[in-house]
């Protein structure tokens, strides 16, 4: 009998898969809470989705265990495991209507018809489909489809519900709507939902958790805000929002501070906490998010943490514009993003600015 994990329904220990010389899987850890939405983030063929899969019982790991409410799954089928899946694809059953589709999965219970049409009534009233149980399949948009497929796998009460990257099949406002839908309603049941998608803004929005991965391994778990503001790699970094990136050599370091000599910005001071791993003397990639530059006015006097740029390109996206500008001491080009406003400055290809930041915005990474 496994030991009881606190607060954990779905642990897992080294675990292994691979398809011939491919390692999909390659000694993954996680501990995933009760009534978390957790998601596993990554680029394709990073062996997220067949993470998933392992934990369905779609896949036997190699070695490692997984352990599900506090039982072990390795002679456990997926229809026997607590768990329920909502796949890309949705599979719909093309042939029958809504509520067919939807109490598919009761049918082989004892169930009288009366209690089934109540479960299918409560559970499409849940995710929006109120009255709409005689519609056909084939009549439904995509939204409506992801929504019952979601309703399907709902209705069965598992403890952990998995998606596998449900709506990437969606335009960009409906998948923003739906997002928004899921986690109300994981918020309402309170079961612990686990998602697959390699959309890092759909990943930050929605979770409490995330596991990034890369290579079969996962490279950092942790809150959504942690992973932005401290990735503890430069390819956590670019995975997760943009940064600019930038070399530099590492000259002293004492108690408290670390001077480096950066690229473009000249001798910085840098505080420990900063850097993902202990700084050593030595080159180093420096990194600032877009949003943390600021663009002012060309400055005749030099103050801290400023240096004179100029503008080479401006990309408007509506709530923020973003400027692509080349430092004038070193043709470093960096990205600046800030928000529009009516109150600001309009400024224009080819100006002569003055770029700033604080020191506390660099990351650090060895």
């Amino acid at each position: 009998m496994p030991q009881k994990q606190n607060h954990s329904i779905v642990l897992l220990t080294d675990v292994r898969k691979s398809f011939g010389a491919v390692k999909a899987v390659d000694g993954v850890s996680l501990n995933i809470g009760k009534g978390e939405f957790f998601s596993l983030l990554g680029p394709s063929g990073c062996g997220k989705t067949t993470l998933l899969r392992l934990i369905a019982g779609f896949e036997k790991p190699e070695s490692g265990q997984i352990i599900i409410d506090d039982k072990e799954m390795a002679f456990v089928e997926p229809n026997l495991r607590p768990t329920n899946m909502v796949f890309q694809n949705y599979a719909i059953f093309p042939h029958l209507d809504v509520e067919e589709n939807v109490g598919y999965g009761l049918k082989k219970r004892n169930i009288t018809k009366d209690k089934m049409i109540e479960m299918v009534d409560e559970i499409l009233d849940l995710v929006g489909l109120r009255d709409l149980n005689k519609r056909s399949a084939s009549a439904l948009s995509g939204g409506q489809r992801q929504r019952v497929a979601l309703a399907r796998a709902l209705i069965l009460k598992p403890k952990v519900l998995l998606l596998d990257e449900p709506l990437s099949a969606l335009d960009k406002k409906l998948r923003e709507q739906m997002q928004m839908e899921l986690r109300a309603i994981q918020r309402a049941i309170g079961i612990t939902f686990i998602l697959v998608t390699h959309d890092q803004e759909e990943a930050l929005t929605m979770s409490d958790n995330i596991a990034v991965m890369f290579d079969g391994k996962v490279e950092q778990k942790a809150s959504p805000r942690e992973l932005y503001l401290r990735p503890i790699s430069k390819r956590v970094a670019s995975f997760i929002g943009n940064m600019n990136f930038f070399t530099g050599k590492i000259n002293s370091v004492s108690k408290s501070k670390v001077e480096i000599e950066a690229d473009g910005l000249g001798k910085i001071l840098m505080n420990r906490n900063q850097f993902s791993k202990e700084p050593t003397f030595g080159s180093i990639e420096l990194g600032i998010r877009p949003e943390m530059l600021t663009i002012n006015k060309s400055q005749s006097k030099k103050v801290a943490n400023s240096e004179e740029a100029k503008i080479e390109e401006i990309s408007f996206f509506g709530e923020s514009i973003q400027y692509k500008i080349t430092l004038l001491n070193s043709d470093l080009i960096l990205r600046v993003s800030e928000m529009y406003s009516r109150e600001g400055i309009e400024w224009k290809v080819k100006d002569c600015v003055s770029v700033s930041w604080t020191l506390e915005s660099l990351f650090a990474f060895k």
